[in-house]
């Protein structure tokens, strides 16, 4: 899969929103292309530099918060706000879930006016959707310094997977989420941990969607697939190349002018191999999918999607409907 393309480059910049449990915050803002890191903390309080006992005692002013550093290049505020959105119970005036007190309140903390007018507007646009039945209390206020938390508080989803993810449960968070924005299926999507996936997934197919391996040309199970029907993220489900749009390129990998929608699909800059290139990832799974060049069919784009099989799962036409792919049926018809 050699070959370069040029990827943009932008601007590092930070967001601080309050969403109750940082420990739950983390995980759905560090799986988005363009956020190079998450970092837990307190703010919004008087109290300098405070503890986590502190904060937790109520006494400080401070909710916790989680500082997201990102390159609006790649992931855009708008964005931000809306995974923000769609992680939290925007109607509780007290807290989140089972943990109560004003540490756990949600808030928005703006760095300028454009910051402040995104939110606001991302707020009447969530209000006037009619998800939720109660009143939005989310607060959008200026920000205010942010001091890191202890730590043992950073990653706390990855150091200790088991009691996250019980807590993520118990505390009725995920079942609110998964039934808030059930009609959306990709929005709630919460990606297993490495043991789940290494239960579902082959070795080849763990070793190429999250260690960003690559299988061998002209040895892969779709490369020289004719059938009529999707490819779908091995992990996810997430729809993501049409076999219409499926092309021999000659390199032994399934290759395609385009995706079925952008909105699944992330580009990013790889350094490796001493070139640069850009990776292909699937958006909510954050699965390793191949590589795109600039070397495709000149009538229908110049793009060459260089996917490995192993990172995708074939949808029959037949069984499109069946499996939930109904919508996308458009795409086959004369």
């Amino acid at each position: 899969m050699l070959g370069t393309i040029v990827v943009a480059s932008g601007t590092e910049k930070e967001a601080l929103f309050a969403g109750g449990c940082f420990w739950c915050m983390e995980p759905p803002f560090e799986a988005l292309r363009g956020v190079s890191a998450v970092y837990n903390g307190y703010s919004g309080g008087e109290v300098e530099n405070p503890s986590y006992q502190q904060v937790i005692g109520g006494k400080t002013g401070h909710y916790e918060t989680v500082k997201i550093v990102y390159d609006d290049s790649i992931v855009s505020y708008e964005e931000l706000l809306e995974v923000f959105w769609r992680n939290i119970d925007p109607t509780d005036r007290y807290g989140q879930f089972y943990d109560r007190g004003d540490q756990y309140k949600t808030a928005i903390f703006y760095s300028n006016a454009t910051e402040r007018s995104l939110a606001e507007r991302s707020k009447k646009k969530l209000e006037a959707s009619g998800k939720f039945k109660e009143t939005i209390v989310t607060k959008i206020l200026p920000a205010e310094p942010f001091y890191k938390a202890e730590e043992y508080h950073q990653d706390y989803y990855k150091k200790n997977p088991d009691r996250y993810y019980a807590y993520a449960a118990g505390s009725g968070r995920k079942g609110f989420l998964a039934e808030v924005w059930k009609d959306e299926k990709w929005s709630a999507y919460e990606k297993p941990n490495d043991r789940e996936l290494r239960s579902k997934l082959t070795k080849l197919q763990f070793e190429i969607t999250q260690k960003d391996g690559t299988e061998r040309a002209f040895d892969n199970e779709y490369w020289n697939n004719h059938r009529d029907g999707l490819y779908v993220d091995v992990v996810s489900g997430e729809p993501l190349f049409s076999s219409r749009d499926k092309y021999d390129s000659g390199t032994g990998w399934p290759s395609f002018t385009k995706p079925i929608d952008s909105h699944f699909v992330v580009n990013e800059a790889d350094r490796t191999l001493f070139m640069l290139r850009t990776e292909v990832r699937s958006k909510y799974a954050d699965s390793h999918l191949g590589h795109l060049f600039n070397d495709g069919p000149t009538d229908k784009g110049g793009l060459r999607y260089c996917i490995n099989s192993a990172s995708l799962r074939f949808v029959p036409l037949e069984d499109m409907e069946e499996e939930g792919y109904g919508k996308y049926l458009s795409l086959f018809e004369e």
